[in-house]
């Protein structure tokens, strides 16, 4: 099979990993996937588990790249920054290191004082769109949103958020899609200019703090007072670049992914949501937990374990899968229906267990809760666009979400 056979199959598995999911869950032991060169953990008891014995299953390799880096995309990304160990990547006290200053900057308080920002932000969009009878929600809505959003919570002047946005959805582009040799080269030099933007911000709060969570980030990662480091500045652009990435990729994948979901064919669910808004917080938690925006990230075995009654060795990779154990039937009735009127349930894995949880999930449920209360609102006659097919999935785990969604009204 070649490269090429081996990339479609991979991202087949991708857009629709839910039957390769539920034959996991029904296999004994572990399920080796020669795709992700990786066991495949499925089974919700599992999943937590590993990510409990975070000292058995090391971070390291979260995020690890599915394809090879051209020559040429190597002779570019030297002109920028990292890569550094980040929050996602780290372990133990490393890891207790890059968190704290996330906990903090995204602590119920400061999520609470974004709201208001947030709705507006949400507002304005829907406003841009809202006389023209159609639109394209991915591209108006879902990915400029939690842009805004997070620009604003790191301290992004306006003007640089789109910028920003391109940069972070072009270096997952680089890491996790197939590319020409001068298509890599062209995404790395969207990624260098995003890490020399960030740099600037890093060292401006340096010699000006402010209220914002770059200024908290540069004080908690490089204490002092004098000029940083250029190991500072690397790690601080890494670690900024991910959380900005983290910020607005997963949070538009939730939003387009629910919308999705809601504009089925027959609109039941967002008939139901359109008539009674307080079903809209329910409809958050089954929306991540139904459709996981993160179905996976990789964990490392740091010695010999034991699991599922599959024995590992020291550095085997394992595929632990959010969006498996989300609907494990042994947890949940109906796994795998999507429902809105659901008890409300927070201890799903959509936003991970344990000490990786995702510290910026607070602020996720509040943008797509607001969205739902705009959307329905403001356009109850949403509907898929007739005239266009049904949308795909991108081939991706860690941002699932339509590749397009066209809506009419």
């Amino acid at each position: 099979m070649t490269w090429h056979d081996e990339q479609a199959r991979r991202d087949e598995l991708y857009r629709d990993p839910y039957p390769l999911y539920d034959r996991a869950r029904r296999a004994e032991g572990l399920t080796y996937v020669p795709e992700f060169d990786a066991w495949l953990v499925a089974r919700d008891r599992e999943v937590r588990e590993v990510l409990l014995r975070a000292e058995d299953f090391s971070s390291a390799n979260a995020l690890l790249p599915d394809v090879p880096l051209s020559q040429a995309a190597l002779g570019v990304l030297p002109r920028g920054f990292g890569p550094r160990p980040t929050v996602v990547s780290s372990d133990g006290a490393a890891h207790r290191r890059h968190r704290a200053p996330l906990n903090r900057g995204l602590s119920a308080a400061r999520v609470a004082a974004l709201v208001p920002y947030v709705r507006t932000c949400a507002a304005e969009l829907v406003d841009g769109f809202a006389a023209d009878g159609s639109a394209e929600l991915v591209e108006a809505y879902a990915q400029r949103l939690p842009g805004m959003v997070v620009g604003r919570l790191i301290g992004l002047d306006p003007a640089d958020v789109p910028a920003a946005v391109r940069g972070g959805y072009r270096a997952e582009e680089l890491l996790f899609r197939p590319l020409p040799p001068e298509g890599q080269a062209a995404a790395a030099e969207d990624v260098v200019a995003l890490q020399h933007l960030l740099d600037g911000y890093v060292r401006d709060r340096r010699a000006h703090p402010r209220d914002d969570l770059c200024s908290a980030m540069v004080a908690a990662l490089a204490p002092g007072t004098g000029e940083l480091t250029l190991e500072q500045r690397h790690e601080l652009v890494t670690s900024l670049q991910n959380l900005l990435i983290a910020g607005f990729l997963t949070t538009g994948a939730l939003i387009a992914t629910t919308l999705l979901h809601l504009l089925d064919e027959d609109r039941r669910q967002w008939r139901m949501l359109c008539a009674d808004p307080s079903l809209i917080p329910a409809a958050v938690e089954e929306a991540a937990r139904h459709d996981t925006a993160i179905q996976a990230f990789r964990r490392t075995t740091t010695r010999p374990v034991s699991l599922g009654g599959t024995e590992l060795p020291a550095g085997a990779a394992v595929l632990v899968a959010y969006g498996a154990a989300n609907r494990d039937g042994e947890r949940y009735e109906r796994p795998g229906e999507f429902d809105v009127t659901r008890p409300l349930n927070r201890q799903h894995l959509g936003f991970g267990h344990g000490p990786h949880g995702c510290p910026g999930s607070q602020l996720a449920r509040e943008q797509l809760r607001l969205t739902l209360e705009v959307l329905t609102s403001r356009l109850p006659g949403l509907r898929p666009d007739p005239g266009r097919p049904r949308p795909r999935m991108r081939p991706t785990l860690i941002h699932r979400s339509p590749e397009a969604l066209h809506v009419s009204w």
